[in-house]
């Protein structure tokens, strides 16, 4: 793990990636690394990318998504803070809701918690609907459910009508 290992046991947590500004591909590559360098971190596996096609606000560009398996002594709150600051660090701003953005971090899953605090829910409240999540969670995921909800499988075949399309990149 990235650091001192300062004697918590480590957790697996689930990070979904978006993009759809100022060259996505390249700003969800350059998070994979930012988030194995997280301190007490370690990036464990991540999914190849996806095209997909907004959702909610349908006026802007397509995304670039994935999803990293990283395993971490952060508590969830510590590891969400982390999270805002990449994505900070690559000029995120949340100008409106749904709004384009240069890099998106969600907290999907931290080992088996339940949460649903002022600024954190787990698992993330939509990601059981969004094939985006869905998909690439399903192809680096050891786990078959989402705590709360069905199987990963069968949430998938629920989104079918979302559009959904394996980015080929050089690094996949």
């Amino acid at each position: 793990m990235n650091g001192a290992n300062d004697g918590r046991i480590a957790s697996h947590a689930y990070i979904g990636l978006g993009s759809n500004l100022d060259e996505p591909v390249a700003h969800v590559q350059k998070a994979f690394e930012e988030l194995g360098e997280l301190p007490f971190t370690r990036l464990l596996a991540h999914s190849s990318l996806y095209r997909s096609a907004p959702i909610g606000r349908l006026d802007q560009p397509d995304f670039i998504n994935a999803v990293a398996h990283i395993e971490t002594t952060l508590p969830p709150q510590d590891l969400l803070r982390a999270l805002l600051g990449i994505e900070q660090k690559h000029g995120r701003m949340r100008e409106y809701l749904n709004a384009p953005r240069t890099l998106d971090l969600d907290l999907l899953l931290y080992d088996d918690l339940q949460l649903d605090e002022d600024s954190l829910i787990l698992p993330h409240p939509r990601m059981h609907e969004r094939a985006f999540v869905l998909q690439p969670l399903l192809e680096i995921a050891s786990i078959s459910s989402i705590p709360g909800h069905d199987n990963i499988r069968e949430l998938l075949a629920a989104c079918k009508e979302q559009r959904l399309e394996r980015e080929l990149t050089r690094e996949t």
